[in-house]
């Protein structure tokens, strides 16, 4: 089997993992905002599937930059680190969107969340565990 060209591949498939990234903390940042406001189109189907359609393209995208740089999250470190924090942040949105039990709870979930996020940039962009905190 042919070894791709990793001199477009890798950066056309970082450009698709970024865009991604924007787009589903983008759709996850408005959706929560409209539930602390009490609206309940968050909700509904639509955008639930289109978090969905996001969230799996991210997931690909994301899975075609370890195969191709071939890492591997348990002897990479950081990318370890990155995806554990993908099922905190899950979680955090979760509770979010719909399962904490009040309307403070929700924000401070939802912040958390997009805290969350952040810091699996960080550690994305330093390529080390302590994302910001980096030496």
């Amino acid at each position: 089997m042919p070894t791709p060209d990793i001199a477009w591949t890798y950066p056309l498939l970082l450009k698709t993992h970024l865009a991604l990234v924007v787009g589903s903390v983008g759709v996850f940042a408005v959706r929560g905002l409209g539930v602390l406001q009490g609206q309940g189109w968050p909700l509904s189907l639509g955008w639930r599937r289109l978090s969905v359609v996001l969230d799996s393209a991210l997931l690909t995208a994301g899975a075609s930059l370890w195969w191709l740089l071939q890492l591997n999250p348990l002897h990479t470190p950081w990318l370890g680190l990155k995806l554990a924090l993908l099922l905190v942040y899950i979680a955090l949105g979760s509770m979010a969107l719909r399962r904490a039990p009040s309307l403070r709870a929700r924000a401070l979930f939802l912040a958390a969340a997009l805290l969350c996020v952040a810091f699996m940039a960080s550690i994305a962009l330093a390529r080390h565990p302590l994302g910001w905190w980096a030496p």
